[in-house]
């Protein structure tokens, strides 16, 4: 997880943060970055057995959180990790993924196989991240990057302005808007 994802929940709420797939999964990758250093830690073994069962059973409760957030969250991961991901079923998989899935959809928003349908639906989604990885891949298509160049929440237009889909005319006018706040940067 990236630090700057801490701040970016206020996004989608007010109040106390969700805890969506990103979060627990990296906390579930830090408690077992903990088994592995107490299991080669020199402590005696009771206590060591005893750590062990508790990070286990923590561990298993990340994984069945996870499990409730998305049915089957690591298998889906897996195939989105997999060599043979195919377009269709990445689409497939965000049109099933629950909005607080944020890493199984920022995985997807990555994949150098996401069509642009895929990442047209995923230019809508709440998380930050998610939107910024679309306003730079190479497969999102025109009227997306124009929709997503227009985003108030996020200063998106960048990212748009140097995506080779951009339309010319939007490309132009972005670039214009960057040259002229560098000129205005410049002046103060």
């Amino acid at each position: 997880m990236r630090r700057s994802d801490l701040v970016q929940h206020t996004e989608t709420e007010r109040g106390p943060i969700s805890r969506t797939s990103q979060i627990v999964f990296g906390e579930r990758q830090h408690l077992l970055r903990v088994l592995d250093s107490i299991e080669a830690s020199d402590v005696p073994i009771a206590r060591q057995q005893a750590e062990r069962r508790n990070l286990e059973e923590l561990i298993h409760a990340r994984t069945r959180e996870l499990n409730v957030i998305n049915t089957a969250w690591d298998e889906k991961i897996a195939l989105v990790l997999s060599a043979e991901a195919k377009p269709e079923m990445l689409e497939k998989l965000v049109k099933q993924a629950p909005k607080t899935d944020y890493y199984l959809l920022r995985l997807i928003s990555e994949h150098p196989r996401a069509n642009a349908k895929t990442l047209n639906k995923l230019a809508r989604h709440p998380y930050g991240a998610i939107r910024e990885n679309v306003a730079r891949h190479p497969n999102a298509d025109g009227p997306t990057l124009t929709w997503l160049s227009k985003d108030p929440s996020q200063p998106l237009w960048y990212l748009v302005a140097f995506n080779p889909n951009t339309p010319l005319q939007l490309q132009r006018r972005l670039r214009d808007r960057l040259k002229r706040l560098g000129e205005s940067h410049l002046s103060k």
